[in-house]
C-alpha cells in the first residue's frame, strides 16, 4: 500500500486550499477511504471518509466547509478546504479505510497563518 498526499501550506483564516492523495499497491475502487488529521499532543480526528461508490461522511467539525471526493480511475482521493479555521492547523493524512484506522500516508501540514 502507498499512499502519497499533497497539498498542504500556510493559510489565512477564511481561506482555502486543496489536498490530495494518490493510492497505490491496492484495488482502490473497493475500499472506502478517509482523511484524518493530527496536532501534537492530541489524538488523531477522523475528518471524513468516502465509500468506494462514493458516499461520503463528515466530522462534525468540518460539515459544510470540506467536501470529500474521489476518483476510482485515477486512484486519488481529494479534499478541498474551504473557510480555514485555527482549529484546522493540523497534519492531515490519506488513510485506506473509512475510518482512519488503516495504512496512513506520511501527512501534509496545513496551518492557519494567524
Amino acid at each position: 500500500v502507498q499512499l502519497m498526499e499533497s497539498g498542504g501550506g500556510l493559510v489565512q483564516p477564511g481561506g482555502s486550499l486543496n489536498l490530495s492523495c494518490v493510492a497505490s499497491g491496492f484495488t482502490f475502487s473497493r475500499d472506502g477511504m478517509s482523511w484524518v488529521r493530527q496536532v501534537p499532543g492530541k489524538g488523531p480526528e477522523w475528518v471524513s471518509g468516502i465509500f468506494g461508490d462514493g458516499g461520503a461522511h463528515y466530522g462534525d467539525s468540518v460539515k459544510g466547509r470540506f467536501t470529500i471526493s474521489r476518483n476510482n480511475a485515477l486512484n486519488t482521493l481529494d479534499l478541498p478546504v474551504r473557510s480555514l479555521k485555527t482549529g484546522d492547523t493540523a497534519m492531515c493524512c490519506c488513510a485506506k479505510d473509512l475510518n482512519g484506522s488503516g495504512d496512513w500516508s506520511r501527512g501534509t501540514q496545513v496551518t492557519d497563518s494567524s
